[in-house]
C-alpha cells in the first residue's frame, strides 16, 4: 500500500447532511482516516429529480471532486444518487466507489410481524433495485414503502438548530401506517441518509414496539475493509464541502465541528 498517499482523503459524498449519519459511524471505525465531507447543496433534494437529472449531476461532480482531491475511496452515502448512479460512477471512476442500499435484509431478519416499511425519497422507493432487494432478502414478507420528502428538509432544519413541526414526523409515519396492512408494522427502513439523524422523533411518532434499521454501521464496516492496512495521516483538519454558498452554512457549522469537520469550503 505504499503507493498511498497517506493523507488521502476518504471522499463521503451526499445532496446534504444526511452522509452525517454515515460519517460518525466511519469515525468510531477508522477515527484517524483524513475526510472530506461533500454535500451538493446546489442541488439539494435529489427525490424530485429525474434519473437522468441525478445520473449527470453526480458523475460530474464526483468526477471533478477526484480530480481535485484525489481521495483514496468515494462512499456515496445518499440512497436515492446511489441506487441511480452507482454503475455509472464506478464505470468512471477507477477507485473503489461505496455506495448506500436500503437496509432491507436486515430488516428482513429483525422483523416479528413479517411487515416492514421502508421511509425514502420519492426517486429511492420507485427505483428497481430495490424491487431486487426485496425479492432477494424479503421473500415472505410484506414491504409497504413510502416517500417521506418533508424529511429531508426537516433533517436539514433540525441540524441547523431550528424548530421542525412535529406534524412533519406524523404524516411520515401515518404514510405507512394508513396503508393497508400498515398497521403491522414493527420494523421501518430508513432508507435515506438524512433520516436516521430523526430516529428519536419518528420513534416517537410511530409509537411503540417499532423498530427503525438503516445501512449506516454496514457502509462503514465495508469502508474499514477496503483500506485495511492503509496508511492514515491527517495533514490538515477534515472539511465539509459544499457546492452553492449559502447563509445557511454558518448555522451548521457548530454541528459539523462535532463531526470533526472543521473546515468548511465550496467547491
Amino acid at each position: 500500500m505504499s503507493e498511498i498517499d497517506p493523507a488521502a482523503p476518504l471522499l463521503l459524498f451526499d445532496s446534504g447532511v444526511g452522509g452525517l449519519s454515515v460519517l460518525a459511524e466511519v469515525r468510531q471505525l477508522l477515527p484517524a482516516a483524513p475526510v472530506i465531507y461533500a454535500a451538493d447543496n446546489g442541488g439539494l433534494p435529489y427525490g424530485p429529480k429525474t434519473e437522468a437529472e441525478v445520473a449527470a449531476r453526480v458523475c460530474g461532480l464526483l468526477g471533478r471532486m477526484a480530480e481535485r482531491y484525489r481521495p483514496r475511496l468515494i462512499c456515496i452515502a445518499c440512497n436515492t444518487a446511489s441506487t441511480i448512479a452507482l454503475g455509472m460512477v464506478r464505470d468512471v471512476l477507477e477507485i473503489p466507489i461505496v455506495g448506500t442500499v436500503p437496509a432491507i435484509k436486515p430488516a428482513a431478519e429483525q422483523t416479528r410481524s413479517g411487515t416492514i416499511g421502508l421511509l425514502g425519497t420519492a426517486a429511492t422507493i420507485r427505483q428497481p433495485y430495490v424491487d431486487r432487494l426485496e425479492a432477494e432478502f424479503a421473500q415472505g414478507k410484506r414491504l409497504l414503502r413510502a416517500a417521506a420528502p418533508e424529511l429531508v428538509a426537516a433533517a436539514e432544519a433540525k441540524l441547523r438548530g431550528q424548530t421542525v413541526d412535529p406534524a412533519v414526523y406524523a404524516r411520515a409515519a401515518a404514510s405507512l401506517r394508513d396503508q393497508p396492512g400498515g398497521d403491522a408494522i414493527d420494523t421501518v427502513v430508513l432508507a435515506c441518509t438524512h433520516f436516521p439523524l430523526l430516529e428519536p422523533e419518528l420513534a416517537e411518532a410511530f409509537g411503540p414496539g417499532v423498530g427503525f434499521v438503516h445501512g449506516a454501521g454496514g457502509i462503514a464496516r465495508r469502508i474499514a475493509r477496503l483500506l485495511d492496512g492503509q496508511p492514515l495521516h491527517r495533514a490538515t483538519p477534515d472539511a465539509a464541502l459544499f457546492t452553492r454558498a449559502d447563509p445557511g452554512l454558518a448555522e451548521l457549522a457548530g454541528t459539523l465541528a462535532s463531526y470533526g469537520l472543521h473546515r468548511i469550503e465550496e467547491l
